[in-house]
């Protein structure tokens, strides 16, 4: 679970600091760097698992040119910046297994993971750059801190009690020593000794992959179970051809980003369910609930199941309506396709890190709570503790819907803005995050001023005055919102817009 994310250098973060809790909804206009905020996110993971180089040339580019690696750096003018910084504090699993399959057990569950990247011009003249390592660093967060740390609402002793524990002494999993060209990265183990008890040393210059994405759990479990967490940070970008795609008996069960496997996730749910209890039962509960939660979206539900094809081998989800109709994926709406993938994702147990941008396309505007309060249930109950039936899991969305920032609890609301700065000279526009006075996210550390009620209100008012001031001028443009018999039911303006 991410709680604090740092980054400056990358794309036009420049000195962003953001608090996350369990939901949090980032509201702001087309092109001022929601998304960029998904990309660092999304980049921290690919490092976890891949080399430098793969993981910075598979980060979006808005440009189209993927094979250029310094376009992820700031760029202000054509100065582009040499580094990049990121600062992750996070809470990872207890326990969990490597790609091996040993068992590894964390010595605490609160770290601070923090990595700086340098540009890297290729001789000769012409070549392409790369990135190297300047500094990482992996150290926890004393238990003492996490209140500080954490004021989204939650239970100390139910969850936090089981979401932040353990015990370490030494002052670092990995440390940097020195810095330029002579940097070195060490791995310290979670006993505080290795190799006849000295740390593991790495040249920075050297290495082509951070040193966390080869932690393994015979050495430095903590530093894998923090590898692993990260990995499973995921950008949801569900497809409608996807999800309307029947799986073979063999597919993967767990769905995929772009929405595939989601019969195949479903009949393995209804499926596990059945087994832990010993009967059928178990697999028609796992069918009820998800019937019970898609009768939120649409009202003519009566069943949802994921028919065996015994013959072809193919497994195809279906709803069924009150008339008894079943109808296949195929003939199902993108909303309601879209939908049913994140009601199915919310039966699985999996922990992370779920980005989702614009979660109310194909969703009626009236019906948008109900993909709220289904987003907000997908991440973990801070009321109850930590387990398989409470993964630690969080959903960050974005979004320029006012009809979403309306029905979004205050405390999860952060605005993107774009505002003018100032650095050696140069003059640049960057993404700043920004929430509502009054909560705890404002209240942190080094917050920022909070967000105008003028900016606010352009998403609870999309009216302005100027759109009255043009209907009392020309009453008969012929748009909806113009007609006489609705005027008297829109919003009026504010006076904070005058």
């Amino acid at each position: 679970m991410l709680t604090r994310l740092k980054v400056s250098g990358f794309k036009n973060l420049v000195d962003v600091d953001v608090y996350f809790g369990p939901f949090t909804c980032i509201a702001g206009a087309n092109g001022v760097g929601k998304s960029n905020l998904f990309d660092a996110i999304q980049f921290l993971s690919a490092l976890a698992e891949r080399p430098l180089m793969e993981a910075a040339l598979a980060v979006r580019s808005e440009s189209g040119r993927s094979g250029d690696v310094r376009r992820i750096f700031h760029r202000a003018g054509e100065q582009y910046a040499d580094k990049m910084s990121f600062l992750v504090e996070l809470i990872i699993p207890g326990e969990g297994v490597d790609d091996l399959g040993q068992e590894a057990k964390a010595a605490i569950t609160f770290l601070r993971y923090e990595l700086v990247l340098a540009y890297r011009a290729e001789s000769p003249v012409g070549s392409g750059g790369s990135i190297g390592i300047h500094k990482e660093e992996l150290k926890h967060i004393r238990l003492g801190k996490a209140g500080a740390q954490l004021r989204f609402k939650h239970s100390v002793q139910a969850w936090r009690g089981s979401a932040v524990a353990g015990r370490r002494t030494a002052p670092a999993f990995i440390s940097t020593e020195d810095a330029g060209p002579n940097a070195k990265i060490k791995v310290h183990s979670d006993s505080g000794s290795q190799s006849g008890g000295r740390p593991l040393s790495r040249l920075a210059a050297h290495l082509p992959r951070t040193v966390l994405s080869v932690a393994n759990a015979a050495e430095t479990p903590t530093a894998l179970l923090a590898r692993k967490e990260m990995a499973a940070w995921r950008l949801l970008q569900l497809e409608p051809t996807a999800l309307r795609q029947p799986d073979e008996f063999s597919a993967p069960v767990h769905l995929s980003p772009d929405g595939s496997h989601l019969p195949a996730t479903l009949y393995h749910l209804a499926r596990s369910a059945s087994q832990d209890i010993g009967s059928e039962a178990g697999s028609r509960q796992i069918y009820a609930q998800l019937a019970n939660r898609l009768a939120e979206l649409i009202e003519d539900v009566k069943e949802v199941r994921v028919d065996r094809d015994e013959r072809r081998e193919v497994l195809t989800l279906e709803v069924t309506d009150t008339s008894n109709t079943p109808h296949p994926a195929r003939a199902l709406s993108d909303g309601t396709l879209r939908f049913l993938a994140l009601a199915v994702l919310e039966l699985e147990s999996e922990a992370g890190i779920v980005c989702m941008e614009e979660p109310e396309n194909g969703i009626h505007p009236a019906r948008i709570p109900a993909m709220i309060q289904l987003l907000r249930d997908i991440a973990t109950d801070t009321d109850a503790p930590v387990g398989a039936d409470n993964p630690l899991r969080q959903v960050i969305v974005n979004t320029h819907s006012p009809v979403v920032v309306s029905n979004v609890p205050d405390e999860s609301l952060l605005v993107a803005e774009l505002k003018e700065a100032l650095v050696d000279g140069q003059r640049f526009k960057k993404v700043t995050f920004s929430s509502l006075a009054g909560n705890w996210r404002n209240e942190m550390p080094d917050a920022g001023p909070p967000v105008s009620r003028g900016v606010l209100l352009s998403y609870l008012n999309p009216l302005s005055n100027q759109d009255l001031r043009e209907t009392v001028r020309n009453p008969a443009r012929g748009r909806v919102r113009d007609r006489p018999d609705l005027q008297m039911l829109l919003p009026l303006p504010s006076a904070a817009h005058e």
